[in-house]
């Protein structure tokens, strides 16, 4: 068997393996009959969807099924199934490129919209949107030099929750190996790095605030370059002796019977108190004059330039949440209900991942003409899904397809961000590709 065949195989018995759990557990109805399309095959075309509509992906899947009857079958299956075989596929890879033994893995989330539905708990409405709109938050933890999602969560816009989200899938999914977590000032709190400094092979590189709403441990440090160690300790509490050792008070909402006030500040906390901790926080001058600040709790051996480098490749996940969107199709969901959106995205990530084990075997020349390249992932993508969708394909001349297309890597460039309302494709505005 070829390297893309045995990858498919893999990812074909790791998708059976999770519908099988869910089945004998009857979170799916077992069916009473013999059907021709089973939950697997429902569970592949989903993996094979683009940006067309309904009918036209499952006449490019191979299923001779109306679209009513394939939304029934969808209805058969838990998203979950997708979520686990997501973490199956992903977090368990022993093929991970590592930096210094450690697997830098990206923490972000991203925002995708759904088909409206006011009575939803995904639904949005404020001032700037008073018509509102549906929206999903996908939390998801990546592996930036591998290019692999490990795992993913996905909440109601209204009730995401970045720092639970991380925690969840830590908790519930063993990444193999050590593991830098990256991530932007979203991710900045105590109980969070506290949570950190307790997992065994876990370390965290995090950019914290500065200045005004800056933590309290940073606030009082010099605004210019250094690296340093902090100590410091929290509390819970707020009596003379903690005041008079220089404790940092942490509000926590301590009774859960209490109704507190909209505005009171009140973090999460599930340690002892006072609790002793150490930070290693550098300060970095970037190219526009500004500083950044970075919290982590990696060893000196790891320098700041070094740390520099490392934060700046979290810029991984933004690129993969784009070809998520944009490439994998995830803007064009084929179904109204949020669990249809969590099937086709987490769909999309197992796709994606599929997709980066079988560029890491491609052969290419990396310099032409004194330029660096690289795979072109948008046609490796749709060569990756006609080799699916034709079992029995060459997977060594799917490898020679793929080196065929390649892109120029331009390090170093920078383009701002162009930030503007994504709308929900309409089912009666799909692109007719």
């Amino acid at each position: 068997m070829t390297y893309p065949e045995i990858v498919y195989q893999h990812l074909q018995n790791i998708i059976q393996r999770e519908i099988d759990y869910i089945t004998h557990d009857k979170m799916v109805k077992s069916p009473q009959r013999k059907r021709i399309v089973t939950l697997q095959d429902v569970a592949n075309a989903l993996l094979y969807f683009e940006g067309g509509s309904l009918a036209k992906e499952l006449k490019r899947a191979g299923l001779d099924m109306t679209p009513s009857a394939f939304i029934q079958r969808r209805h058969q299956l838990n998203s979950g199934v997708f979520q686990d075989v997501l973490a199956a596929f992903g977090a368990q890879d022993t093929e991970y490129e590592t930096f210094q033994g450690y697997r830098v893995c990206a923490v972000d989330g991203s925002s995708v919209n759904i088909a409206r539905d006011p009575n939803a708990k995904t639904f949005v409405q404020h001032s700037g949107a008073p018509i509102g709109y549906n929206q999903v938050k996908v939390h998801a933890i990546y592996d930036v030099l591998s290019k692999m999602y490990l795992s993913a969560e996905i909440h109601p816009q209204p009730e995401q929750d970045e720092i639970g989200a991380l925690e969840f899938l830590l908790t519930w999914y063993d990444i193999a190996g050590k593991v830098l977590l990256v991530g932007d000032r979203g991710y900045s709190s105590y109980a969070l790095f506290a949570s950190l400094l307790e997992r065994e092979n876990t370390d965290f590189l995090i950019r914290v605030k500065q200045g005004r709403g800056a933590m309290k441990c940073i606030a009082g440090l010099p605004m210019r370059e250094f690296d340093r160690r902090v100590n410091f300790t929290i509390t819970t509490t707020q009596t003379k002796e903690d005041k008079a050792r220089g404790y940092i008070f942490l509000q926590t909402q301590k009774n859960p019977n209490r109704t507190y006030s909209a505005n009171t500040r009140a973090g999460r906390w599930s340690f002892p108190s006072p609790y002793p901790m150490e930070l290693r926080i550098i300060r970095l001058k970037l190219s526009t004059g500004e500083y950044e600040t970075l919290a982590t709790s990696l060893p000196t051996s790891v320098t700041a330039s070094q740390i520099k480098e490392l934060y700046h490749a979290r810029w991984g996940i933004e690129t993969a949440f784009r070809e998520l969107k944009y490439t994998h199709c995830i803007t064009h969901i084929h179904g109204k209900s949020e669990e249809f959106a969590r099937q086709e995205i987490y769909s999309a990530m197992i796709f994606s991942n599929f997709c980066s084990k079988i560029i890491r075997q491609v052969v290419i020349q990396p310099w032409k003409h004194g330029k660096l390249y690289e795979v072109n992932r948008k046609m490796a993508g749709y060569l990756c899904k006609e080799f699916l969708r034709n079992p029995g394909a060459d997977g060594e001349q799917l490898l020679r397809d793929i080196a065929k297309y390649v892109v120029p890597v331009k390090p170093g460039q920078q383009n701002p961000r162009n930030l503007r309302a994504q709308s929900w494709r309409g089912f009666g505005y799909r692109v007719s590709a």
